[in-house]
């Protein structure tokens, strides 16, 4: 006996595709396991949570069930044994990862080594901090999941129950909301992290070489300790066409370690976002804790990594598209960093780049880099960055590829969640702020697989 959990089932598909309500119906077979672990929904998803079928593994390592051989359909249903909201939130929220911050004997022991190293780390030369960090992330190359080099598990989830969905219904065709404004097919947006002093130094240099593609970034600066941020300095980057941002407050290391002293320090981050006309924060080193976001002032955070392999704190919400936590919109990171590409991985090259953009692209996605100028003032690695420009300047012209601001999509994803589809008179239009900028697509199922439709006349099909 299958047993509805009204729109929670299906928040995370109409989210992600804002298609009219009335076309999705996902019921659950039956109520899902008390317990939590690791199944496929196809050879292809891992997922994590709780399922009715099958068997649940405590390790995405090794054999998993696959719980796509017990999906159902009945009276226009799609009959699941998981919800795939509670699936798309724990992978987002990375609720699948054993917690970094639960007190054990090894987490205290790591702990130990961390706070050593942050200790120390400011007179550390760089091939220090090299050795160190690889051996803290020793075996990253053997991790099964999330999947590297870009992880799309979210998208392919949804993908593949909106196909389901579809077939319950009879329906070879589904209108949506387009993900991006004016039919771009994906998103690149640029950030710099400032690390030091001599970075902040090379940002005019840096903004130079950015206007020269004709492609502005996002600047995040460390209110405290590492260099001073004057007005002057924040105001070159505003009257240039940049964005300031806020990153972390002092880079220690420390911001999440204690909830008392977290809430002291966002209470001072939130000030110097108003100080600094902030919209957006990232936190150092990509230290996260999602659930305590409620306590920071900011339309949207970017310290969430796609595939975290080669972040101190792994995990990785295993999307290339943002989404909201507490009010908060993510725009997750979807490249490697270039100080992990040079220093790490030993690469002066943009083939990993380019190679992660590509797939982010098959998903329409949003590419989002860090690139230090703090790491870039040499000739070689400059001369990689330039390069990398120089992409993407070719798919903003080959591609239709938006090159954004973080503010700019920011203000658009909030947009389009607040946008209705409307059939009037056989054609489909959109109501909602930013509707002129909006353009209807359709999902069209191709066997068991869904391709996207954003032709000129899509709109005009008619009822699904």
């Amino acid at each position: 006996m299958h047993s509805p959990l009204g729109n929670n089932l299906s928040r995370a598909l109409l989210d992600h595709y804002r298609c009219p309500d009335s076309c999705v119906d996902i019921r659950l077979l039956q109520e899902p396991s008390t317990d939590a672990g690791f199944f496929r929904f196809g050879a292809d998803a891992i997922c994590f949570g709780q399922s009715s079928s099958g068997y649940l593994a405590a390790s995405p390592n090794g054999a998993l069930y696959d719980t796509l051989r017990d999906v159902r359909a009945d009276a226009e249903a799609c009959l699941l044994p998981f919800n795939p909201t509670s699936i798309v939130d724990n992978l987002r929220l990375e609720r699948y990862t054993n917690d970094f911050w639960t007190k054990t004997r090894t987490g205290n022991l790591k702990r130990l080594a961390w706070d050593a190293y942050y200790l120390f780390r400011p007179a550390l030369p760089v091939g220090v901090r090299k050795f160190l960090q690889r051996a803290w992330l020793r075996g990253w190359d053997r991790i099964a999941f999330p999947e590297w080099p870009v992880d799309r598990t979210v998208e392919r989830i949804l993908r593949r129950v909106l196909g389901l969905c579809m077939k319950a219904r009879g329906l070879d065709r589904l209108p949506f909301i387009w993900f991006w404004p004016e039919d771009y097919s994906s998103c690149v947006v640029m950030t710099h992290d400032v690390e030091t002093e001599s970075g902040l130094n090379f940002c005019p240099t840096l903004m130079d070489i950015n206007d020269s593609f004709g492609i502005k970034a996002s600047f995040h600066v460390i209110p405290e300790q590492r260099y001073r941020v004057s007005e002057g300095f924040l105001a070159c980057i505003r009257d240039r066409g940049y964005e300031a941002n806020v990153q972390d407050l002092n880079h220690d290391g420390q911001l999440y370690r204690d909830r008392d002293e977290f809430l002291r320090r966002a209470e001072k981050i939130n000030r110097y976002a108003a100080k600094y006309g902030a919209l957006g924060f990232r936190s150092g080193a990509l230290y996260r804790r999602l659930d305590w976001y409620d306590a920071l002032n900011f339309s949207y955070d970017m310290s969430v990594p796609n595939v975290a392999h080669l972040d101190p704190q792994r995990g990785g919400c295993c999307t290339v598209m943002p989404y909201f936590v507490l009010g908060i919109l993510e725009l997750p990171l979807t490249t490697t960093q270039d100080y992990t590409l040079f220093h790490l991985l030993g690469d002066y090259s943009t083939a990993l780049w380019k190679r992660q953009i590509d797939l982010i692209r098959e998903e329409h996605g949003l590419i989002t880099f860090i690139i230090h100028p703090d790491y870039i003032r040499r000739q070689q690695p400059l001369r990689v960055y330039m390069a990398l420009m120089e992409h993407l300047s070719l798919l903003r012209s080959n591609d239709r590829i938006w090159m954004a601001l973080p503010r700019d999509v920011d203000r658009w994803w909030r947009d389009r969640s607040r946008m209705k589809l409307v059939n009037r008179h056989g054609e489909w239009t959109i109501d909602g702020a930013g509707k002129e900028r909006a353009k209807v697509a359709h999902a069209i199922l191709s066997g068991d697989e869904i391709v996207y439709d954003l032709s000129p006349d899509a709109h005009k099909s008619g009822p699904p």
